[in-house]
């Protein structure tokens, strides 16, 4: 398979479930992708966490050129292969001095992905290490089959329905920590989370959620983009572009298309006692 990864890292991607690191971005470029996501937040009034989730990349066509960074695709590449869609975004902007946090969860219990050939690609624009709560994945847990999750909806919790796999060794954990402009990977069913950030500054990254064009959906049609080679299936809309940072058209897409999930999620949340 081609791409820039060795066979060595490939092999351990496969063996581990996680890649650490390559840099896509100079340090001055993170600090600059920085400023523009605050100067966006500015504009609208919210944090970045508000709204800047499942398709972040609608937002600006800067963000799209991240998702299709030279760097970022021939690393995936060696992983999924020439064809790969991006089938979602998010912004992660953890604040300063702050209790929350992610909890141990499994993405390929929630994307509707089959199969689940999916690379998450966690691009930072800030420091993210072990003492600001950086990114942590549990090595060898994208092999067997998926565990189970309880939905606790702790407001601490980062994650909308606070998806929790209880019972993990906390001392098996492997710290993914970058400088800004690096990014690292991890397999879609390879468990992640982070901690609280009690330091001074937020921590700040973007991920991107790729799979191969071959991936459908199980939950029903929905959108994506081709970052690289050919889709020949089908499977997928195209996700609406940007034209300008904050173009109004494809905010109002992330907008209705953020507010039917919260919906969605407050519904399961009464279901489940939990309003």
């Amino acid at each position: 398979m081609a791409g820039s990864l060795t066979a060595e890292e490939v092999a351990q991607f496969e063996a581990e479930g996680y890649f650490l690191k390559r840099r896509a971005l100079s340090a001055a470029h993170a600090t600059e992708c920085r400023a523009r996501i605050e100067s966006m937040e500015q504009q609208l009034g919210e944090d970045c966490n508000v709204r800047m989730k499942i398709k972040a990349h609608v937002v600006a066509p800067w963000m799209v050129d991240l998702a299709r960074h030279p760097v970022i695709l021939d690393a995936v590449e060696s992983l999924l292969g020439p064809n790969i869609m991006l089938f979602g975004s998010s912004m992660f902007a953890k604040a300063a001095n702050n209790d929350k946090f992610v909890s141990w969860h499994q993405d390929s219990a929630y994307y509707g992905l089959d199969p689940t050939d999916s690379v998450t690609v966690w691009l930072a624009f800030t420091k993210s290490n072990k003492a600001n709560g950086c990114l942590r994945v549990l090595p060898e847990s994208h092999l067997g089959t998926d565990y189970e999750h309880e939905e606790t909806y702790d407001p601490k919790n980062l994650l909308a329905r606070g998806q929790t796999i209880v019972g993990i060794d906390d001392d098996r954990a492997v710290y993914l920590e970058l400088e800004p402009g690096e990014f690292s990977m991890h397999h879609v069913r390879t468990a992640h989370g982070s901690l609280a950030n009690p330091t001074d500054d937020r921590r700040m990254g973007l991920a991107f959620f790729y799979m191969g064009a071959h991936v459908e959906s199980t939950l029903g049609r929905r959108t994506a983009l081709l970052v690289r080679g050919e889709d020949k299936h089908g499977h997928w809309d195209q996700d609406p572009l940007p034209k300008t940072d904050l173009d109004p058209d494809t905010l109002a897409f992330l907008t209705d298309m953020w507010s039917r999930y919260q919906s969605k999620e407050v519904k399961q949340a009464a279901a489940a006692g939990k309003l």
